[in-house]
C-alpha cells in the first residue's frame, strides 16, 4: 500500500504541474500539460473526459477524470497563488484516496489479441478518413497467417525479429502467391510499429519494442525511382499534339506547377489571384493537407484554360475531372513526341522538381514549392540532378579515350 501511495502522489503531481499551466481553449476545453522523469504528457480535455497520465520509471500509469471544480483563478497575485495552491492540495488529498481505494492496478494489461487491435486500429482510421486502411488490412491479414493467437502484452523484440525474418523469407503476397518486395515488406512493418505506438498512447502496452530493433536489422526500402522528364523532353512534348487537348494543358501546366492530378483537378478559379501583376495559385493539397502557395511562371499560366465566363467556384481544368484515361493518353503522347519513357501524370511532379534544381533553385524553395513538410523529402531529386552532373562531366572522357 505505501508503494501505491507513493506512485499516486507521483502522478498527481504530474497533474496539479499541469492545472498549474493551464490554458484555456474555449468555454469548456483546456489543454493540460505536464512532466514526469522527463517525459511530457498532453491532452485536450473537457469536463467528461480522462487523462492518461503515468509515472514511466515506476511502469505504473491510469486514467484521471477532470472535474468542472478544477478551473483556477488567474495567479495575478500572492492571494490568488495561495487560493490555487489550496484548491490544487485538497484535490490532490482527495484524488489520491479516491484512486487508492479502488485499488488501481500498477502494472498496465491486457488480454486483447494483435489482430483485435489491428481491427480496432483500423476502424479508427475509417472514422478519421485516413488513407491507410488498406495497409492496415494487409498486416492485418498477414499477421493472421504468421501469429493469429498472439496478444499485444506479448509482443517483445525478439517477435518483431521473427515477423522481420517471416516477410522477407516466407511470406507470399496472398493475391500474386509470390515473394513481397522490400518496399512491401518495409510498408507492413511501418504499419505495424504505427499500430503499436498507438498501443502504447491508449495505455495498452507499457512501450512499443519495435523501437529496439536496430535499423540494420529491419528491411530496407529500396530508393525509389521516379522518373522525370529533361528539359529537352519537355520542349519535344510542347511541340507534339496530344489525343486530348485538355490532357497535354493540365499535364504541362504541372510540369510547370509540381501540382498533382487530385490537385490540378480540384483547383478552382477563386484558387488563382494576381498580385502587382504576379499571377498565384493557393491549394490546399488533397493527400497531405498542407497549404501551398505557388507564384506562376509565364509557362504555367500558358498552359492554363482561359477563364472567360466561367464562374469563379468551377473548375479550371473543368471536364478532366471526370476523365479517365489520363495516363493512356500520356503514354500515346509520348510515344509521338519520341520520349521512351514510362510517363504517367504524377512523372509531371518529378519534372517539375528537377527542373528548378537544375536552373538553380535551391533546395528549401523547391521543398516549399511542392509542398514538401521535410526537406528531407525533396533531397531525392537533388541526388537524381547531382548523379546527372557526374554524366555530364564524364561525358569528357568518351571524347578524349
Amino acid at each position: 500500500m505505501l508503494l501505491k501511495t507513493i506512485l499516486v502522489i507521483e502522478l498527481f503531481r504530474i497533474f496539479v504541474h499541469g492545472y498549474k499551466a493551464l490554458k484555456y481553449n474555449g468555454k469548456k476545453k483546456k489543454i493540460i500539460s505536464g512532466k514526469v522523469s522527463g517525459q511530457v504528457t498532453s491532452a485536450q480535455v473537457d469536463r467528461r473526459t480522462f487523462i492518461p497520465v503515468s509515472s514511466p520509471q515506476c511502469g505504473w500509469r491510469a486514467r484521471i477524470r477532470v472535474s468542472e471544480t478544477l478551473y483556477l483563478v488567474p495567479e495575478s497575485d500572492t492571494k490568488s497563488k495561495r487560493e490555487n495552491a489550496r484548491t490544487l492540495q485538497n484535490i490532490l488529498h482527495e484524488r489520491t484516496e479516491a484512486l487508492i481505494a479502488a485499488k488501481v492496478e500498477t502494472q498496465p494489461k491486457t488480454d486483447m489479441l494483435l489482430s483485435e487491435w489491428l481491427q480496432t486500429s483500423y476502424n479508427n482510421h475509417k472514422k478519421r478518413g485516413a488513407r491507410d486502411l488498406g495497409s492496415i488490412s494487409n498486416v492485418r491479414k498477414a499477421l493472421l497467417l504468421f501469429r493469429p493467437d498472439v496478444r499485444l502484452s506479448e509482443i517483445d523484440k525478439q517477435f518483431c525479429l521473427d515477423l522481420i525474418d517471416w516477410l522477407r523469407n516466407t511470406y507470399k503476397h496472398r493475391i500474386t502467391g509470390k515473394p513481397i518486395s522490400a518496399r512491401t515488406g518495409d510498408t507492413y512493418c511501418q504499419t505495424f510499429r504505427t499500430a503499436l505506438n498507438e498501443a502504447v498512447r491508449e495505455g495498452l502496452i507499457d512501450r512499443n519494442p519495435w523501437n529496439l530493433v536496430e535499423t540494420v536489422e529491419k528491411i530496407k526500402k529500396p530508393e525509389s525511382k521516379r522518373e522525370y522528364l529533361t528539359i529537352d523532353e519537355v520542349k519535344r512534348m510542347v511541340e507534339t499534339p496530344c489525343p486530348n487537348e485538355l490532357v497535354k494543358k493540365a499535364y504541362l501546366f504541372s510540369c510547370f506547377t509540381g501540382l498533382r492530378i487530385s490537385d490540378v483537378r480540384n483547383l478552382e478559379w477563386n484558387d488563382v489571384s494576381v498580385d502587382n501583376g504576379q499571377t498565384y495559385i493557393s491549394v490546399v493539397m488533397q493527400k497531405t493537407n498542407a497549404p501551398v502557395y505557388i507564384p506562376l511562371s509565364k509557362q504555367a499560366i500558358k498552359w492554363m484554360p482561359e477563364k472567360k465566363d466561367a464562374a469563379t467556384d468551377s473548375h479550371v481544368f473543368n471536364t478532366l475531372v471526370n476523365f479517365g484515361n489520363v495516363n493512356e493518353n500520356l503514354r500515346k503522347w509520348a510515344k509521338a513526341a519520341g520520349v521512351n519513357k514510362h510517363i504517367s501524370y504524377h512523372c509531371a511532379r518529378h519534372t517539375f522538381a528537377t527542373m528548378m534544381l537544375t536552373l538553380g533553385a535551391d533546395l528549401y524553395t523547391t521543398s516549399k514549392l511542392l509542398g514538401h513538410s521535410n526537406v528531407k523529402t525533396t533531397q531525392i531529386y537533388a541526388k537524381i540532378v547531382d548523379s546527372k552532373k557526374v554524366e555530364a562531366v564524364n561525358l569528357v572522357d568518351n571524347v578524349f579515350d
